[in-house]
């Protein structure tokens, strides 16, 4: 049974200027060891069942909160947005169409991975508002692939990136690194084979063992520092054309992903799905993530809530800092005062100081983390927390 906390019981979407929509369809042929999201393997009837609610639960929302702004961003995410099938993916699509209306410049993301992605997905895409499509590649090398536990092997992403790259979509690539086993010299090979394909868009992962995946009990041994990956990810990226706006984000042609930057500038997402986070005006909640439990609250007529938390001030300037220097914006000095008050502001230039020089690009305007400080991200934002 999903519980709603004072902060849950009074979030809303109403009375806003712009929206971005996150939706989550948890399911996966098999769950990576690494990964930490909610997912299952689907049974019969369990995806058609999950459209279901996600129609009940955009029907609540929109009884909570009255008239919601056109989206500015969706992102369609998961689990494996693929395993849906033409008859799904023509439902979603017409679900949400008829229950958003969208910004003129609307960026619509959708995610994909190599050993699911069809010929009908790149048709049906282009026949609506895809703007981009993100494909988790991970990697080109079978071993590495292997040891992630993913269903595609180099080929595969290889034949995906083409099959994208001849589709005529903008697409992105996402990418591991400090892999067990991995060497600078592969990594090398991988950027630069991927680069090939003529993406606009790339995302770079350190492998991270997040509490909740099979990994963070018992992980893989044969790694050392991401560091160098990293740096030379950097260099190599900035000389092909690519701007780094976010710690793990790269863009070419002013390319940067609108839904992402949404998450860092603290933005009003509307996330919907078993397992979805979403976050308003300093309230952040999450959805159940369990499948059957979600059907059951949205079918009830009850928000599938289970965890809400109302920032308090100093949590909200604190948290908004450590976001905002994710990105190649950082800190506005003048908006950020005008938000959370001069002495906010000055609490967070105090916990800089004494750091080493060259870790931050600083103007009259602005403050934020030059590459070098982009390296070294998690040790100044332990100043925060």
């Amino acid at each position: 049974m999903a519980s709603e906390d004072a902060a849950s019981e009074a979030l809303s979407f109403s009375g806003l200027s712009t929206l971005s929509l996150y939706v989550h369809l948890p399911f996966c042929r098999r769950k990576c060891p690494y990964c930490a999201f909610y997912s299952v393997v689907p049974r019969r009837g369990e995806i058609d069942a999950c459209l279901e609610g996600l129609r009940n639960e955009i029907v609540l929302w929109k009884d909570r909160s009255g008239f919601l702004p056109p989206l500015r961003s969706l992102y369609i995410g998961g689990g494996t947005p693929t395993l849906l099938d033409r008859r799904q993916w023509e439902l979603l699509i017409s679900l949400l169409e008829g229950a958003f209306s969208f910004d003129r410049t609307a960026e619509v993301t959708v995610e994909a991975n190599p050993e699911s992605l069809r010929a009908f997905h790149l048709r049906l895409w282009g026949e609506w508002r895809v703007t981009r499509v993100s494909l988790g590649v991970q990697s080109l090398d079978d071993d590495e692939l292997r040891l992630l536990g993913r269903l595609h092997d180099g080929r595969g992403a290889r034949e995906s990136l083409a099959a994208l790259a001849a589709s005529g979509l903008a697409f992105s690539a996402d990418l591991m690194f400090n892999l067990p086993g991995q060497t600078l010299k592969g990594w090398h090979r991988t950027l630069r084979e991927v680069l090939a394909f003529g993406m606009d868009h790339l995302s770079l992962y350190d492998l991270t063992l997040e509490e909740g995946s099979a990994w963070a009990d018992s992980p893989p041994g044969g790694r050392t520092s991401g560091y160098p990956f990293y740096r030379w990810a950097q260099w190599y990226l900035a000389s092909r054309g690519f701007f780094q706006y976010e710690i793990a984000s790269f863009a070419r042609n002013r390319r940067w992903s609108r839904h992402n930057l949404a998450y860092w500038i603290r933005s009003p997402l509307l996330a919907i799905g078993p397992g979805a986070w979403g976050f308003c005006r300093e309230r952040r909640y999450g959805n159940v993530d369990d499948l059957g439990g979600y059907l059951g609250e949205v079918a009830e007529g009850r928000l599938p809530l289970s965890a809400g938390e109302c920032l308090l001030p100093e949590r909200a300037f604190r948290e908004a800092a450590l976001l905002a220097l994710r990105t190649a914006w950082g800190i506005p000095f003048r908006l950020f005062a005008r938000r959370y008050g001069k002495a906010a502001l000055e609490t967070v230039l105090d916990a800089l100081k004494g750091l080493p020089d060259g870790l931050f690009a600083v103007t009259d305007e602005s403050l934020a983390l030059s590459a070098k400080g982009m390296r070294v991200a998690n040790a100044i934002w332990e100043r925060f927390l």
